[in-house]
């Protein structure tokens, strides 16, 4: 075969530039108006879950298009997109929608309708590109294969994302990055407007490639399934790592980018790379799906790279089973169809299905479940071909000796969690069902028993009983509550972060504040001096609920006012009699339900003398809470003498630095407060770290005074403040191991 001619060449190398570019700006700009959103709609995973599914209907949208204007002549297919480019290009540059939103504004019916009103024409026009020019370049090049283009679209998306937290997000404020993306989609018109100078003159649409029996009802069912699992499963991995985490861009884009880049291996030239990963697939399937139900709840960033494995795995392996049934060239823009809306569904059911009738993240065993069904199989030695390809009757009761001796394993663990295949021994019991899940690797129903046996044994039965306890977990927008009863005391999780203990028994232990509210924290030691700094009407306000610790710092006469953004902490806290701190200390409390910053912007002027900030996205503080358009809010509510609370303790970022630049640019005067506990104490104490604000030094003055373990803080030279148009937190990271 001679070698393409330099047109050729040089036609396939505008083709390729022009797919990288609409995905690399398609899927650079989904994290950049999330973070634009950030100081409207808070920093909860389901925030960016909910973002990720207008992107998908927006996709399915851009695809169906797509497949609408493969019934027109080539050169009117050029004219009417251009004409769809130019219409999308009113939107830029790129912002949200001027709306006012209310201060109890859900989410889950704001996301969609902000994001669709800023950027759906634009990304409805940028979304068809993929599976457009793939079918411009087969109509231009005579009938070339186009789906290996597929994975240099893919390519440009995963480059897109990594590109905003590492490079964009640093590097440039917001206006700056919506300007750098309106000059790019500038030089994509161009490019599709060169691409169509390539396309023929006279062929019709249907004369592109030889026609080819269209798909049955079956192929397109199985073509959907195997494009839902890993879409599902990957918001499902993203609201785990970033509850467990922090909610922000970077952690975002890392289970979207890996799912993009399954994309460019399962659908390259080159099948070696694909091919071993889906071999091997089904026992990453089976091992570290036991290792996430398992859980390491003290480990979380090892957790969250078995999730991220695993999500790479399934996807590379079930795309690549989709790669191996796609159509021919002519039938292409239906392939991608059906496709997304196999992505869509997995993103219905995964960011808005699941959160309703799940009180637990049930769609992660069932979507790993799920995957392990629609897996190629292969099997790993002769001997175990013989058994599960030979008579039935063989079959048959290699299966049934499989079931008993999976139901035995599960009893034994579920029953006696101290014996040898229970907790104490859960390594043991790893290698026993590796074993057993190895030997029916090839043989899909005995491999799926041994999976769903996994999944129940190594957590999955914990979950049930839960959800059996009544009142033990909800489940809301914002994440997972669990409450826990332990040797007297009762304990409130969201995600594996302790949000809240109370002691029980005598009404003087139920009225002890606990864990990071001590009284010899940060933040008892302000509400202590409450009286000395403000008398005895002095006006305090939380922001963030949790069990309602800092009620039972409350005094006749104060006056004082949470904020809350998730009703169900309210009710938990509150209605359901599980703690009794408001009930006890506080049992009339002003509760404004909503997001904290918009609840606090309609508050009067100095209406508060003392506001603690100790709003949790699990374990972190909103980004969004925290820039200098924030404090500023704060500092209109607080009293000119008055004094804010933050509550800074995060496993994974030091946000120390970013107060002190608040504080630098606002004058504040700004001390912190490092609590480590003692051994003996019986309260229950938490390590917690607490910086006090103030713009009058007597305040900061009389907490030194009363403890001198208050330190100033240093501003980190070059650290500026966050501000609502540009925040990074790279600088700020720990070390994660």
């Amino acid at each position: 075969m001679s070698d393409p001619s330099p047109m050729a060449r040089w036609c396939r190398v505008l083709f390729v530039a022009t797919i990288l570019a609409g995905s690399f700006l398609l899927f650079l700009v989904q994290p950049m108006v999330a973070r634009m959103a950030l100081p409207r709609l808070g920093g909860a995973p389901a925030v960016w879950n909910s973002a990720m599914l207008v992107y998908q209907a927006l996709l399915l949208g851009g695809y169906a298009y797509a497949h609408w204007l493969g019934r027109v002549k080539p050169r009117a297919q050029a004219v009417i997109h251009l004409g769809v480019l130019a219409v999308a290009a009113l939107w830029l540059p790129i912002g949200l929608f001027a709306l006012d939103l209310p201060a109890d504004a859900q989410p889950a019916v704001w996301v969609p309708w902000l994001l669709g009103l800023s950027i759906g024409p634009l990304f409805f026009a940028v979304s068809a590109q993929a599976p457009l020019i793939q079918r411009w370049f087969s109509a231009s090049s005579g009938g070339a294969d186009p789906y290996a283009l597929y994975a240099a679209s893919n390519l440009g998306s995963f480059a897109g994302l990594i590109a905003y937290p590492l490079v964009v997000e640093p590097l440039l404020a917001i206006h700056g990055q919506s300007l750098l993306w309106t000059a790019g989609y500038a030089v994509l018109v161009l490019l599709v407007a060169l691409c169509a100078t390539r396309l023929p003159r006279t062929a019709s649409a249907e004369h592109i490639a030889a026609t080819s029996p269209a798909p049955g009802a079956a192929r397109i069912l199985h073509w959907i399934a195997l494009a839902l699992v890993p879409s599902g499963l990957m918001l499902a991995t993203s609201t785990y790592i970033t509850t467990d985490i922090v909610a922000m861009p970077l952690l975002w884009v890392l289970p979207l980018g890996l799912y993009l880049l399954s994309f460019t291996i399962a659908f390259a030239q080159d099948r070696t790379l694909a091919d071993l990963l889906t071999r091997i697939a089904p026992v990453t399937i089976l091992l570290f799906g036991g290792v996430i139900m398992g859980g390491f709840n003290d480990k979380p960033v090892f957790s969250a790279t078995i999730a991220l494995t695993l999500l790479f795995m399934v996807s590379v392996a079930l795309h690549t089973a989709m790669y191996r049934r796609r159509p021919a060239p002519d039938q292409l823009t239906g392939f991608y169809l059906a496709m997304s809306v196999g992505g869509v569904l997995g993103g219905v059911f995964a960011a808005l299905l699941a959160p309703v009738i799940f009180d637990w993240t049930y769609e992660y065993p069932l979507l790993i479940l799920a995957a392990g069904v629609l897996v190629p199989q292969m099997y790993l030695m002769a001997t175990f071909r013989a058994v599960w390809s030979g008579p039935a009757v063989r079959r048959h009761l290699g299966l049934a000796a499989i079931i008993l001796v999976m139901a035995v394993a599960a009893g034994l663990r579920i029953s006696n969690p101290d014996g040898i295949l229970g907790d104490q021994h859960q390594g043991a019991a790893f290698l026993i069902v590796a074993a057993i899940g190895l030997a029916t690797l090839g043989a899909r129903l005995p491999y799926v028993v041994v999976l769903a046996s996994t999944l129940v044994m190594f957590g999955g039965y914990r979950a049930l009983e839960l959800s059996a306890e009544r009142g033990a977990r909800e489940r809301s927008y914002f994440g997972v509550y669990t409450v826990r009863d332990g040797e007297g005391v009762r304990e409130l999780d969201h995600g594996t972060t302790v949000h809240g203990i109370q002691l029980r028994g005598s009404p003087a232990r139920e009225r002890t504040p606990t864990t990071y509210y001590v009284a010899g924290s940060g933040v008892g030691q302000a509400m202590l001096a409450l009286g000395p700094l403000y008398g005895p009407a002095a006006r305090v306000g939380v922001v963030g609920l949790g069990t309602g610790t800092l009620s039972c710092y409350a005094r006749p006469g104060e006056q004082w006012r949470f904020y809350e953004i998730d009703p169900a902490v309210v009710r938990i806290a509150r209605d359901t009699g599980q703690f009794s701190y408001l009930s006890r200390c506080l049992p009339d409390p002003v509760i404004r339900i909503g997001d904290a910053r918009i609840a606090l912007a309609g508050e009067r002027t100095a209406s508060l003398d003392l506001l603690a900030l100790d709003a949790f996205s699990s374990d972190t503080v909103p980004m969004h809470l925290m820039t200098r358009e924030a404090f500023a809010t704060y500092g209109r509510v607080i009293s000119r003498n008055g004094l804010l609370l933050v509550h800074i303790s995060n496993r994974y970022i030091d946000l120390e630095p970013v107060v002190a630049a608040a504080a630098r640019e606002a004058g504040w005067h700004a001390v912190h407060l490092l609590y480590r506990p003692s051994p003996l104490d019986a309260d229950h104490p938490s390590p917690s770290d607490w910086i006090a604000l103030s713009r009058d030094p007597r305040a900061i003055a009389l907490l030194r005074q009363r403890n001198s373990g208050w330190e100033p803080i240093v501003a980190r030279d070059g650290m500026a403040a966050w501000t609502d148009d540009y925040s990074t937190i790279l600088p700020l990271l720990k070390g994660l191991w």
